[in-house]
């Protein structure tokens, strides 16, 4: 009998309203009507300093990291909904990124959450690129980390105007888009599965 894959889903903001976690609201929804087990988290609960090797090298990897870390390690696939900021990554995303990819052991065990783990990513924008420039820097950051990021993708544009008040997509090619991200994040990490239990 295949596995039910468990999928963590967060926004790359914690500001209130922020249209990256209606995004991931949307993709919440749809992950689980598909299927999966979900997990949403907010990256406000792990807060983390600046990355500094410094202080890594005083102090180790901060325990919210490896919370974090911990957490990513005990699902099947991520499905990461960020903004876009001056066309690039939001710093609270890229820190925490930053941060878990320092992760190298835990309690003594060689230990590194993301080689290997397949991610699935949105992107929203209230412009008319949609978060795209963003997408493709998470993109380059993800496979670096030697993460499995899957080609289909969610970006919605005109994001002010791009939710009902059901919370859904108004528009049915991001309906389309969406459902088409989380089947294949589904079956990727059904497929791609290194679960380490917590």
């Amino acid at each position: 009998m295949p596995i039910v894959p468990k999928i963590l889903v967060f926004a790359g903001s914690v500001r209130s309203g922020a249209f990256s976690g209606r995004t991931a609201d949307v993709a919440q929804k749809e992950l689980a009507m598909q299927g999966a087990e979900v997990t949403r988290i907010s990256l406000g609960d792990y807060p983390l300093p600046i990355m500094d090797e410094d202080l890594e090298k005083e102090k180790g990897v901060p325990e919210n990291a490896m919370k974090l870390g911990r957490l990513i390690a005990a699902h099947d696939g991520l499905l990461i909904a960020t903004p876009e900021y001056n066309g690039s990554l939001p710093p609270l995303l890229k820190n925490s990124i930053d941060w878990v990819s320092r992760i190298r052991g835990d309690g003594g065990s060689s230990f590194r959450p993301f080689p290997g783990k397949p991610a699935g990513l949105c992107s929203s924008s209230d412009g008319k690129f949609a978060g795209i420039r963003c997408i493709n820097h998470l993109r380059a950051v993800l496979v670096r980390c030697q993460m499995e990021v899957i080609t289909a993708e969610c970006s919605v544009s005109g994001a002010s105007g791009a939710f009902g008040d059901d919370g859904h997509f108004r528009d049915e090619r991001l309906r389309q888009s969406m459902e088409r991200l989380c089947r294949t994040l589904i079956e990727t990490s059904r497929m791609l599965s290194t679960r380490i239990e917590a």
